[in-house]
């Protein structure tokens, strides 16, 4: 087994732990990826993900910082980035990120819900209807681009029954 097989073994592991929340083996063998690779913006994303769901905030906001400084159109990490902002109670650095994250990604639906999330609890309804608009605009896209998706699938398979006949 090489090096980069055993990375990708070792971060399987510590996102199925992550999952099953024992955060703390999580993030100790992201720990061991990152001591390999620093600059691994995928664990940065997923190590700054174990804090934020423990609740350490400037853990978190560290890690996706991080991850951007490494790639600046990184979408996801301002994003987790924003959601980590607010839960250390900085609501405007926190849609400073998920402005961002919009910016860079128009079509990222996660990113208009929690912006609309925040933007409730900061009193700003109009705005937040608005994003709730593009959530469900989004949706129904994606729903119907899946349908699409598995009716050309179901399409084909018909074909190939026909002919196998």
């Amino acid at each position: 087994m090489n090096k980069n097989d055993n990375k990708k073994e070792m971060f399987a592991h510590a996102m199925s732990c992550l999952m099953k929340d024992n955060i703390g083996t999580s993030i100790e063998l992201l720990d061991k990826i990152l001591d390999s690779d620093p600059e691994d913006k995928l664990v940065l994303l997923a190590r700054g993900s174990a804090h934020l769901k423990s609740g350490k905030a400037e853990n978190a906001i560290g890690d996706f910082s991080r991850a951007i400084d490494v790639d600046s159109g990184y979408a996801k990490a301002y994003h987790l980035r924003g959601l980590a902002r607010e839960l250390a109670g900085d609501n405007n650095a926190a849609l400073k990120d998920l402005d961002k994250a919009i910016e860079i990604d128009s079509e990222y639906g996660a990113a208009y819900f929690s912006r609309a999330t925040l933007l409730t609890k900061m009193g700003q309804e109009d705005s937040a209807t608005e994003d709730m608009k593009m959530v469900t605009h989004l949706t129904s896209v994606n729903l119907e681009s899946f349908a699409n998706e598995n009716n050309v699938w179901h399409s084909r398979q018909m074909q190939m029954e026909t002919m196998m006949e």
